[in-house]
This record gives C-alpha cells, structure tokens and sequence, in this order.
C-alpha cells in the first residue's frame, strides 16, 4: 500500500507529465502505436474472418494459421525484427509485432460469430429471396456483432498491454517510464507506469463496450 501511494504521488506531480519524457508524451506514442496496429490488424483479419464464415470454407485453416501469433513471443519477433532491415523503420518493427498478435482474436471471432448465426434464419432469409451480400449485411454480421465486438476489445487490450515492449528495443510508449523507473530503482515510478497501461487499456474496453451497447440500440431503431 505504501509503494501504491507513493505510486498515485508520483502521478500527481505534474512535473512528471511534461517534457518528452513525460506522461502526456509517452501517452500519445503509446496511443498511436497501439492504434495503428489495432487498424491494421482489423483491415487484415475482419474482412477475411467474415468473409470465410459467410462462405463456410477454409476458416478452420485461417484460424489455426493466425493463431500462431499466438504461440510465438511478440517480444521474440520484435527481437527478430530489430535484427533485420526493418530495425531502421522507426515503430515498423513494433507495429508489425503487435499486428501478429491481434490477428487471431480478431479473425476467430469473426468468422466463428459467423459461422454461429442460426442455420434456420439464414435458410430463412435465402427463402425470402435474399442475395448472398443481402444475407450478410442484413442478417449474419448483425447477429455476429456481439462475437465481433468480443475479438476487438480483446485485441484492443491485449495491444495496449503488449506495446509497452517497444520500450525494449528504445522506442517510446509508456513502457518507457517503466523501464527507466527499473533503470533508477524507482519503484513508484515503475508501479505507476503499469498503473497507467492497465488504465489506459481498461478506459479503451470500456469505450468499446459503450460503443457496442449504441450499435445494438441503433440497430434495433432501424426500421426493417
């Protein structure tokens, strides 16, 4: 409790928010960071999670090629990165990591919210004469919402969480004011750089889930 204190201290000086080693600036690298990986991984793995469960064929290869991601260290594929020509790319190398690691999520949900949409309504909607691109609009993705919306947060916290390796390898994030609360023994410090991931990636859930719950509202305001 004493180090949580000096923890929540540390935090209220607003000495240490400023500057570019500050908590304002590391927020905003770590917020682009994580960002741009989440966007790209969702370009990447939606489109071809739900197009596979729309067409029922080749999601159970998809899903276990992704989740190899899973299996291998993000911060051993960081490492093999930093060691190849991209290590001079700037945050390459770590978006590039983070974006292998919130794939599977992504694209499992989608095609398995997909593939679990109720057989006897999509037979259903075909008798009522819909197209196959009138069916997913109409009746699959929304009914998969809810599986969909699940991956994304979970790869939404799973990056935030992770981007605080990139730190490792000198780049910025709040992984930085951990590592230099380590480098200067300051404990307070440190406690207070995992403080702000963990908030940090439970403000974007919670966001999530409030975008989520207006979705639903929506759609179900949307006359048929």
């Amino acid at each position: 409790m004493e180090v949580l204190g000096k923890a929540c201290g540390w935090l209220a000086d607003g000495a240490n928010w400023s500057g570019e080693s500050g908590v304002r600036h590391r927020l905003v690298e770590h917020l682009l960071v994580s960002g741009i990986a989440l966007g790209v991984a969702c370009v990447v793995a939606l489109p071809v999670g739900l197009w596979l469960g729309h067409v029922g064929r080749g999601g159970a290869l998809a899903v276990n090629v992704s989740n190899v991601g899973r299996a291998v260290p993000v911060f051993a594929v960081l490492a093999l990165f930093m060691v190849s020509p991209l290590r001079s790319a700037g945050y390459l190398p770590t978006v590039a990591a983070l974006v292998l690691f919130a794939v599977p999520p992504l694209l499992t949900n989608a095609y398995v919210g997909v593939r679990e949409v109720d057989r006897a309504v999509v037979e259903a909607a075909r008798g009522m004469g819909m197209s196959g691109r009138q069916l997913f609009w109409r009746v699959e993705l929304p009914l998969a919402r809810g599986l969909v919306m699940t991956g994304l947060r979970s790869g939404a916290v799973q990056v935030i969480a992770t981007a605080t390796i990139a730190a490792m390898v000198g780049q910025g994030g709040l992984g930085r004011i951990i590592t230099a609360g380590f480098n200067t023994y300051n404990t307070p410090q440190v406690v207070a750089g995992a403080l702000l991931v963990a908030l940090l990636a439970l403000l974007v859930e919670g966001l999530l889930v409030a975008a989520d719950r207006l979705l639903l509202r929506r759609g179900r305001r949307v006359p048929r």
